[in-house]
């Protein structure tokens, strides 16, 4: 499979050759379904906590003797019939909501969206994204080019009287500590900036459109293929 380079300027550099291999033939949506929710589950945060009998303040002395005064007996005034007592059945911090998903499947589920998205003219190969000053007004205007000649189409075809689609884009670039493209794209809404390293199947399903880098686009191919024949 060939697929166009472009430059910053929007305009085609030239091409680069993508393994057929790397995407799956078939798309399995329980299969990206399972490991989407593997990741959101395993992100998660417990934070809901009550405290039981033994955690709560107080209640160090029996409030009165077990026999004689008329009254049910009580050990405890922390004890969870009582008013500021503890909680019996309440959710608890020592939770885990964690999932194990291979690395195979990871990888299977990334190539399918991947080509999806190549399918469907939601994906453009940048050659190099390196930014020489700190301006979000330009950054803008640079992703705002390639929505209108490359993304905006396929939605024209698609729905030739709809209003204004709102920006949906995901910039998956080589560079990890770019500090420029960074702080120049961080405040533009509907935009995500990601390194090579942190590419995950919950952003690709977020955004609509993904602009990657040539480098990070060939190294994914080549490992994902290079496994699959070790494995064979």
């Amino acid at each position: 499979m060939k697929l166009k380079i472009y430059n910053q300027n929007c305009e085609v550099s030239g091409e680069m050759e993508v393994p057929d291999k790397f995407f799956p033939k078939k798309i399995s949506q329980s299969l990206i379904h399972q490991v989407l929710i593997a990741q959101t589950n395993n992100e998660r945060q417990v934070l809901a906590h009550t405290k039981d009998r033994s955690e709560v303040r107080g209640g160090g002395r029996k409030p009165w003797r077990q026999k004689g005064t008329g009254r049910a007996r009580q050990g405890s005034i922390r004890s969870p019939q009582w008013r500021g007592g503890g909680i019996v059945f309440g959710p608890l911090k020592d939770r885990n909501f964690s999932q194990k998903v291979n690395k195979k499947m990871k990888r299977k589920a990334l190539a399918m969206v991947l080509g999806d998205k190549i399918a469907n003219q939601r994906l453009a190969v940048i050659e190099t994204l390196s930014w020489t000053e700190y301006k979000t007004k330009k950054f803008s205007a640079c992703a705002a080019e390639f929505e209108k000649k490359i993304f905006r189409p396929a939605e024209a075809e698609q729905k030739p009287k709809a209003k204004a689609v709102q920006r949906s884009l995901l910039i998956v670039n080589a560079e990890k500590d770019n500090e420029k493209i960074k702080f120049s794209a961080r405040n533009l809404t509907g935009l995500k900036l990601i390194s090579a390293d942190n590419l995950n199947i919950y952003d690709l399903l977020k955004y609509q459109n993904l602009l990657i880098g040539k480098a990070v686009l060939a190294d994914l191919a080549e490992k994902f293929v290079s496994r699959a024949q070790a494995r064979r």
